[in-house]
């Protein structure tokens, strides 16, 4: 029903923006509960079982977060008198919130709900949930910026490897999909106390290759690695771009995807992190390597013939092309205005 999908669109951006424009805990707080409850019924809209257990889990796990940071931010009103999201000073509340916004994010060592969650839903929902979801956690914990920092450089480098990791033995895209959000969301936090400018700026880039990735893989109606190797006979020019975005979201230049990485080593480094830094550089390798992985089955593959990969009806699609066009494009070409993006955002 059109009304009915308007109002929890509108539910979702009006839970967003109250929690951007909070500046106190009770009603971020309320910003989130709204954008949980706005995209439930659109994850379970397929009443499909695995729809329905994606959406328990999701719901189960967004519930304990936001329960954590109520606690957390009531903790932190009775330890020193204040609600203001800025004048966290008490480790304790701060390092509470800190882990319980990462578990909204699916940061690891708390994202084994992530890749189960987006698994189950369809690649419209799942797209939400990649990108408009992570907004109003990440401008809480850009508004926060801890005093722990230890605390989110190991957030940071542990989400990193195991999004790299746990995405190397997996055949279905929408879980590959999310060890990738993962791992971009790690180098995001990593570089979050040096530089808020340089997370925004990976925020963003984050953003549009994973638009556009998504709408690749919906417009070939592809949910695991065997269905990429149709695409060909479908999308020639498309799958001929593909690897391109997927090697942009692997971080290689001269696409986008290489400007977040570069920007965010090189600010590593001058705090005197080298180690951190070159962690953070092989686990991108890793990533890498799934990246590969879907542009080679995606394009020197034939597709398997058999009866288990029999090759689906070749319908001509109804998505609309022209916002992956335009994502596509910014996907593979915005490198050269890294000055101009960064002077952007810093000012």
């Amino acid at each position: 029903d059109p009304y009915i999908l308007a109002i929890l669109l509108f539910g979702l951006g009006l839970g967003t923006t109250i929690t951007f424009a909070s500046s106190h805990w009770l009603l971020a707080w309320m910003g989130l509960e709204m954008n949980t409850l706005a995209i439930i019924p659109l994850m379970a809209q397929h009443h499909h079982p695995r729809a329905v257990e994606a959406t328990t889990k999701y719901f189960l796990t967004q519930a304990a977060a936001a329960a954590t940071l109520l606690f957390a931010s009531v903790t932190n009103s009775w330890l020193t008198g204040q609600w203001e999201i800025q004048q966290i000073t008490h480790p304790l509340p701060s390092a509470m919130i800190t882990l319980a916004l990462a578990l909204k994010i699916g940061l690891a060592p708390l994202h084994a709900w992530l890749p189960e969650v987006l698994q189950g839903l369809d690649l419209t929902t799942g797209l939400i949930l990649s990108t408009w979801q992570k907004l109003a956690p990440f401008a809480l914990i850009l508004q926060l910026q801890p005093s722990n920092s230890t605390l989110l450089i190991i957030l940071g480098l542990t989400s990193t490897l195991i999004g790299g990791w746990g995405g190397l033995n997996q055949t279905q895209l929408r879980k590959i999909l999310a060890y990738s959000s993962i791992a971009h969301l790690g180098w995001m936090i990593l570089i979050l106390q040096f530089s808020p400018s340089i997370t925004l700026l990976t925020l963003l880039t984050y953003l549009i290759m994973t638009f556009s990735t998504f709408l690749v893989f919906k417009l070939n109606k592809s949910t695991n690695i065997n269905t990429l190797a149709t695409s060909w006979a479908k999308a020639p020019a498309l799958t001929a771009l593909t690897p391109l975005i997927l090697l942009s979201l692997g971080g290689l230049p001269p696409l986008t995807g290489f400007m977040p990485k570069w920007l965010i080593l090189q600010e590593l480094t001058k705090q005197g992190l080298a180690p951190t830094a070159t962690l953070a550089a092989l686990s991108a390798l890793l990533s890498l390597y799934f990246y590969l992985r879907l542009s080679y089955a995606m394009t020197l593959t034939i597709s398997p013939n058999n009866l288990t990969g029999s090759t689906p009806w070749r319908l001509p699609s109804t998505q609309l092309t022209y916002p992956l066009a335009t994502s596509t494009a910014m996907t593979i070409c915005l490198l050269p205005l890294t000055p101009a993006i960064s002077a952007l955002l810093t000012s």
